[in-house]
């Protein structure tokens, strides 16, 4: 009897092995409190370029830094005002096509200039109707060009051309499906479905390009696959990545919300966070970035080979032979 309790433990520790997804573990980190180069206030919005270089939102120094793959710092751009190529609060960055787009917050618009911070253009002013916005945090540019714009304070998602020509919207207020409380931040999976943290409802949902809904999950707690209010998104190689704000921690899931793993506790250390805001992932897959906010730092995480486990249920039968 004691032998097949044993034989049955390590059999449910083993099909667990299988269904787990692939570990990250702490690899680097720059940034400290300031306003000087390389120093953050609030670090939130995070994009890597095609050049391998890093776009960080300095939140509260209303400007936008840039550095090297591992944390070099290359350049910055921006001060506080409402004149072109100024700032108040920008909450988001993307890098596509040559452009960098920036969600100004609250200015309610969204900017956008080349790689080195010359400014291009811009579109949108407070309000409720087609091109306004009330606050923004993200500006996330899709394969095809578009740019899809959560619109935090009116519980839609907008989306215009890449110069700023209104295509169309979608949402409402509310929880339920396709409805949003405070939406802060999309992404796009390979296929062009359309990802969205909606902050206040605890959860992530998905639409297609056009905003018909597909699917969500998450709700309020602690446990794998809950959130404390979800941030930032980023979706590489079928893993969709979401700063969870209130437990401190990124959690990681298939892109139809299946639980894969996590990282990340409360705290000042390597590999802990002090709300986690935003989340950029390498080109190819291995090294994840996230905007530790509180902490004004920026920390990275490096692929880790999962453990070797058994495939199959076959060839957990054949440990036990």
């Amino acid at each position: 009897m004691k032998k097949r309790l044993i034989i049955v433990a390590l059999l449910a520790v083993a099909l667990t092995a299988v269904a787990s997804g692939p570990r990250y573990e702490f690899e680097g980190k720059w940034g400290r409190p300031g306003s000087g180069n390389g120093e953050f206030s609030y670090p939130m919005g995070i994009d890597v370029a095609p050049s391998g270089r890093i776009y960080v939102a300095d939140w509260q120094n209303d400007r936008i830094q840039y550095f090297s793959a591992l944390g070099s710092y290359v350049g910055k751009w921006g001060t506080s005002g409402t004149a072109d190529g100024e700032f108040d609060q920008p909450g988001g960055v993307d890098v596509a096509a040559g452009y960098v787009y920036v969600a100004d917050q609250l200015n309610h618009r969204i900017q956008y200039f080349d790689t080195v911070g010359s400014f291009i253009g811009k579109w949108g002013s407070r309000g409720s109707g087609r091109g306004q916005f009330n606050g923004v945090y993200c500006a996330a540019v899709a394969s095809n060009g578009y740019i899809y714009v959560p619109d935090y304070g009116n519980d839609r998602v907008q989306y215009f051309t890449s110069a700023g020509s209104w295509l169309g919207s979608w949402g409402s207020t509310g929880a339920g499906d396709g409805q949003f409380n405070e939406p802060m931040y999309a992404d796009f999976a390979a296929n062009g479905d359309v990802y969205v943290t909606d902050s206040g409802n605890h959860r992530v949902q998905y639409f297609t390009s056009a905003g018909s809904f597909l699917g969500k999950w998450g709700l309020y707690g602690t446990a794998n696959g809950q959130f404390q209010t979800t941030l930032g998104i980023a979706i590489a190689n079928n893993i969709v990545y979401v700063a969870d704000r209130g437990n401190h921690r990124v959690q990681y899931f298939t892109t139809t919300g299946s639980f894969l793993g996590r990282f990340g506790r409360e705290g000042r250390g390597d590999g802990e966070f002090q709300i986690p805001a935003d989340i950029a992932v390498s080109a190819n897959g291995r090294r994840i970035y996230v905007t530790d906010s509180i902490n004004s730092r920026v920390q990275y995480f490096r692929y880790a080979n999962p453990a070797v486990v058994p495939a199959s249920l076959g060839k957990v039968k054949a440990l036990f032979r």
